[in-house]
């Protein structure tokens, strides 16, 4: 199996290049054509040139991995947003649906406009109050255009390479001695690693069973809000032995309204994972397990 992999550089582009060796041979492309195989686009605002690639390598499944996720420069750049996160993501379903080919894409809670306490159903109303939420709906909506297509709304991504919230809180704390972090936005941190793998699982089975094609909501278990999230990545980094100016105690509780943004975001970030669950029998850990590993790998101790 031939898999075209767009993103490769990112977060979850780059856990992707493991889950999805697995499965086959993995063609992984980044926006840089230079430092791609064979001068390949990878370059998602390049709508001529990635249906060119996707046309030269005729792959079996591609995966996108590649977005605008600037949320707040979003705002000032809407057109770029809508070009990379829904009009490449149109180029790519039509070339897919023409080979006959899996289309594996990633979306956001920033869909729903975050109303409510209870947990995000596929089938909710959309209501996205930003650029960036709006953008990626009109992804979500473009893969539609292949049949065989698997979409997975995430929330709150991290990983242990490049930048991520918790590495933030790190640095803040050994500078600072007292933080202040929004405490009423409720999601799940979700690892990259994480949705590489429940990638894998779900690809290998939706192409035995073309029936599990859709949407689904893929987030780690359980939930918290970003102080608390803050507050647990101290306390664990304190135990791992990371000297702090600010500890967890020092982390104070803020409203979204005392921290404006360009865009707005959800305050409920909460994603129903049933229907993925029930459709490939998987369990998703606790979101406390993932950010745990990701600062015993960060801060350089291995996992006891």
């Amino acid at each position: 199996m031939k898999i075209l992999l767009f993103g490769c550089n990112g977060q979850v582009g780059w856990e992707l290049q493991r889950s999805l060796n697995a499965l086959g041979d993995v063609l992984a492309l980044g926006s840089n054509a230079a430092r791609n195989p064979r001068g390949a686009c990878g370059d998602l605002r390049d709508l001529h040139g990635i249906a060119t690639t996707v046309r030269e390598v005729k792959p079996d499944v591609i995966v996108n991995a590649a977005a605008h996720t600037a949320v707040d420069r979003a705002e000032t750049e809407p057109d770029l947003a809508h070009a990379i996160n829904a009009s490449a993501v149109e180029v790519l379903a039509d070339e897919a649906q023409r080979l006959g080919a899996w289309l594996v894409h990633y979306s956001t809670d920033y869909v729903f406009d975050g109303c409510g306490t209870r947990a995000w159903r596929e089938g909710d109303a959309c209501a996205p109050l930003s650029v960036y939420g709006r953008s990626k709906l009109a992804g979500e909506r473009a893969v539609a255009h292949c049949v065989r297509h698997l979409v997975f709304r995430t929330s709150w991504v991290y990983a242990a390479r490049g930048g991520n919230f918790a590495k933030t809180m790190l640095r803040l704390a050994g500078e600072r001695d007292q933080l202040q972090v929004i405490d009423d936005q409720i999601g799940a941190p979700t690892s990259a690693e994480l949705l590489a793998d429940v990638t894998g699982h779900a690809l290998a089975s939706a192409i035995a069973r073309p029936e599990l094609a859709g949407l689904y909501h893929c987030a780690a278990g359980g939930e918290t809000s970003w102080c608390g999230y803050a507050r647990y990545v101290l306390e664990q980094a304190q135990g791992l032995g990371l000297a702090l100016r600010a500890g967890p105690g020092q982390v104070h509780a803020i409203a979204t309204s005392s921290y404006p943004t360009a865009a707005q975001r959800p305050l409920n970030s909460r994603l129903d994972t049933s229907r993925l669950r029930d459709a490939f029998s998987i369990h998703l850990p606790h979101w406390q397990l993932g950010v745990r590993r990701m600062l015993h790998e960060t801060i350089g101790n291995k996992p006891t």
